[in-house]
């Protein structure tokens, strides 16, 4: 393949020619599909008379083509490597093609391909331009009537985007429907599904009467497993029109279900099609974490018809736009209508491990980046929830009245166009009042910024002086950074009452909980009349995406753990208290001396087990231990052996210390009620699978049988997955290979739940992981074609930090060998793959050249555009 061209954003121009209406005809055929496409066009007002027409194509053969009605010869246009060019058309006119493609072929699953039995389309972010000849960027929209043809016996379900309007019987054994999109939508919004599929259907009245009705369309087996999506996506729409004011704009919703799919879901309109594993639930087959998820993926996908579908982004540069919006979105609804605080503590738990790891990389971009090579290499969690984390301040900034009032501006002035971050910003801005040009920063500059603080108390004045300074490291092509606005939530906890005390900054009254303002590299706040000497809780609920670096000692962190009044900043002052005894341990392990416990950890835990709590969720995240990854981001260096070992120690030895609490709380959150994935149950199994995990960490012999039970109860897959996956990852080999066995033989028949079993397998801590990946990999339900199969055990190995990075480099090595593979297969998924690889410069000298061996290894091939961006980066 040709070395492949940035596109930057400084290029952008609008179309020479836009579509009015569009306008296709499928004759599905495995091998074969024909697509006729009759594109209505005009000049745009924008660009100059005469200039030619550019269609983007990839991998299409062209068997006709007319201009109103005029066919072309064979001079009037050219095929180029990038799709379809003719000189000298009209202003305004219509152009017909047709073209012939194969989805079997069709293993990148973009564009029109098969799963299965099925026909499915994955159009986003450019994938309609393997369909037909189109302008495929988003800035183009246009109305669609798309007419579906094929085999009534194997095919008896005919989808596509809007509104049924005809259907009927043809020779042959044949059948269609078309339907119709009365919205503009770009084409990355269009979508098709065909196959023999059932349906589950329900029906929702809005708030403005309509009755609209709701089909989730399913292969037969799974009918029995949608009743969690479907109640999930009427919460959803109820809460979109009580909160936004957004009602539905169809008649009809549909949900697909799929195997094969790259992403989790996707919002096209009328028709959103989903990874099988993002909709389908079931007690004995799901866990709660797999419910909350679907609940979290349908509402994020419903939320988008809103933002990202009748207002959608100008180009690709803006793609946070419409995801880092419905993100806040979506993580507002699962905090409304689950846990709060716990919702918080995942997000914030998965964005510091992960999106600091992204930012800290090779591979580091704004959240509006400047350029890129491959688009879908910037489906990351600085476009989602770097994006989303954006729009929160955003709205803690404005204030939420305001921030309804922008949005609402937002879709009442763009409804049906394409636009950039600067008109949502504006929007926010204009509803506000506010000027927020230096807040516009966070989307231009990469890297995870740092505020350095230091607080004193002036007795004698009874004032507290808090400096905050702000840095934000290089990151590259950014070399240089400015100062952002970032606004500071706190509390001030008075270490005699241990309570929140009354803040008052520059004679003015705050409450006791307030947001301060960090504009310049450096400020100063004064804090006047506190009586006590306080402990600051800052950044409460994690108000900035930065790292907060303040010289707490261990006695302030187990005294905000036991009384400040944010819960996110409890649970963030247990995991800083955790951290300073693991970076403790990690020196012991590291210099070969003995490792001791720190007491004021076990004090701290033995405090927070006894306690009364009504919070059983919020108390599991406060017992739960930073992860691996995370402690490794807190390192100068990675040292994985050392790193896990301490966490084990640590572990083992509150286990030790506290074993009949933890074994009490085991049993005082045993429930053998009928499975509900509600807050309450799943709080209560949270804490009790929390405090098995530590009884199993030191193979307690009540907690082996405890675990031994819950495994063989069967209750529900929560609790079975849990015992089964502490039994894996112990020494005893004796009771988890029968588990093992006696679970693949019982899931075998279910896909979503045999990746379960790949994944426990693969992450277990022993030696054997590696050869065991190996062994997996030839499973019969095992797929390198199939991105959830692949992500199970090959992506699942890759995280399990103790084996991949072995000091043989055969951990690297199987992971370059199955990027290369996938590297023709399916180049998106290759590229995400790849990341762990990318990080080699926080490691040792060993493992920094075993891992560049391998992206040197990779790049010597004859790369996709997504793979060569990636590895170039990570070689730079």
């Amino acid at each position: 393949m040709s070395k492949p061209q940035a596109i930057h954003l400084s290029d952008y121009r609008p179309p020479a020619y836009r579509v009015t209406h569009t306008e296709l005809t499928f004759e599905l055929d495995p091998s074969a599909t024909r697509v006729k496409a009759r594109l209505h066009l005009e000049r745009h007002p924008e660009r100059e008379a005469g200039e030619a027409l550019e269609l983007d194509g990839e991998q299409l053969t062209l068997k006709s083509i007319a201009i109103d009605g005029q066919a072309l010869g064979e001079d009037e246009y050219r095929l180029t490597e990038q799709g379809l060019r003719i000189e000298n058309v009209p202003a305004s006119f219509s152009l017909d093609t047709e073209v012939e493609i194969s989805p079997e072929e069709n293993t990148a699953l973009e564009g029109l391909y098969r799963s299965g039995g099925m026909f499915c389309t994955q159009c986003e972010a450019e994938g309609f331009r393997r369909i037909t000849f189109y302008p495929d960027r988003p800035d183009v929209m246009a109305t669609f009537s798309t007419t579906v043809v094929g085999d009534a016996a194997s095919l008896p379900v005919l989808l596509s985007n809007g509104n049924p309007v005809e259907r009927g019987e043809l020779p042959n054994g044949r059948h269609f429907v078309t339907w119709e999109d009365p919205h503009p939508k770009p084409c990355y919004l269009f979508a098709l599904v065909a196959g023999d599929l059932k349906q589950v259907e329900d029906r929702f009245t809005t708030m403005s009467g309509r009755d609209v009705t709701l089909q989730i369309w399913v292969e037969k087996e799974n009918l029995g497993k949608t009743d969690h999506a479907m109640a999930s996506l009427k919460r959803a729409m109820r809460w979109d029109e009580e909160t936004y004011g957004r009602e539905y704009d169809l008649d009809l919703f549909m949900i697909v279900a799929v195997n094969d799919f790259n992403m989790g879901a996707m919002e096209n309109k009328g028709l959103n099609i989903f990874n099988s594993a993002a909709v389908l639930t079931h007690p004995d087959t799901a866990t709660d974490a797999a419910f909350q998820r679907v609940e979290g993926i349908v509402a994020h996908e419903y939320f988008h018809n809103w933002s990202g579908n009748r207002v959608t982004c100008r180009d690709w540069f803006q793609l946070s736009l419409k995801e880092g919006f419905t993100v806040f979105r979506d993580q507002s609804f699962s905090a409304d209508v689950n846990s709060a605080p716990v919702k918080r503590i995942e997000d914030v738990s998965f964005f510091r491990t992960a999106q600091f790891a992204e930012d800290a990389g090779p591979t580091a971009h704004p959240v509006r980046p400047d350029h890129y090579i491959e688009i879908g290499n910037f489906y990351t969690l600085t476009i989602y929830e770097k994006g989303a984390e954006i729009v929160r301040m955003l709205r803690n900034l404005v204030g939420w009245e305001a921030f309804r009032r922008g949005s609402d501006l937002y879709f009442s002035r763009f409804d049906g166009q394409a636009v950039t971050i600067e008109d949502f910003v504006a929007c926010m801005a204009e509803a506000s009042g506010q000027d927020l040009d230096q807040f516009m920063l966070w989307y231009s500059q990469a890297g995870t910024p740092e505020i350095d603080a230091h607080g004193e108390y002036d007795y004698a004045r009874a004032e507290y002086r808090l400096i905050l300074r702000q840095r934000t490291p290089a990151t590259p092509g950014q070399p240089d950074k400015q100062a952002l606005h970032i606004p500071v939530r706190l509390g001030l906890v008075g270490t005699k009452s241990g309570r929140d005390l009354a803040l008052t900054l520059d004679g003015e009254s705050l409450g006791r909980d307030a947001v301060i303002h960090l504009r310049e590299e450096e400020q100063e706040f004064v804090f006047t009349d506190l009586a006590e000497a306080p402990v600051p809780s800052l950044a409460r609920g994690f108000s900035a995406p930065v790292k907060l670096n303040f010289p707490y000692s261990r006695e302030d962190l187990a005294f905000l753990l036991a009384n400040d009044s944010d819960g996110f900043n409890r649970w963030d002052a247990g995991q800083r208290l955790a951290l300073l005894a693991l970076d403790d341990l990690i020196a012991a392990h590291r210099n070969g001396v003995e490792k001791v416990m720190d007491n004021r950890v076990v004090d701290a835990f033995r405090t927070l087990l006894t306690s009364d709590t009504d919070d059983k969720a919020v108390l599991a995240e406060m017992l739960t231990l930073p992860s691996e990854a995370y402690i490794a981001e807190q390192q100068p260096l990675v040292d994985v052996d050392a790193i896990h070992a301490a966490r084990q120690f640590v572990k083992q030895s509150l286990a030790r210390s506290l074993r009949d609490e933890f074994l009490a709380v085991y049993q005082a959150n045993r429930d053998d009620s009928p499975y509900a994935p509600e807050p309450d149950q799943i709080a209560a199994r949270s804490l009790k699978n929390v405090a098995l995990s530590y009884l199993m960490s030191i193979e307690d012999e009540e907690g082996v049988a405890l675990a031994q039970r819950q495994f063989e109860a069967e209750h529900n897959m929560t609790d079975v997955r849990h015992a089964l996956t502490l039994l894996t990852h112990s020494s005893r080999d004796d009771l988890a290979d029968p588990a093992l066995k006696a679970f693949g033989q019982k899931w075998a028949h279910d896909p979503l739940v045999m990746d379960q079993w790949f994944s426990i397998q693969v992450s277990r801590p022993q030696e054997d992981a590696l050869e065991r990946v190996k062994f997996l990999m030839d499973h019969p339900a095992f797929s390198l074609t199939n991105p959830n199969k692949v992500r199970a055990l090959i992506g699942a190995f890759a995280q399990n930090r103790v084996n991949f990075h072995r000091l043989d480099g055969e951990g690297y090595k199987l992971l370059a060998d199955v990027v290369i593979k996938l590297n023709r297969l399916n180049p998106e998924i290759a590229a995400r793959l790849i990341t762990p690889l990318t990080r080699w410069a926080r490691y040792d000298e060993t493992r920094q050249e075993l891992m560049k061996a391998e992206l040197e290894r990779i790049r010597a091939e004859d790369l996709s555009p997504n793979v060569y961006e990636v590895v170039e980066k990570a070689l730079a």
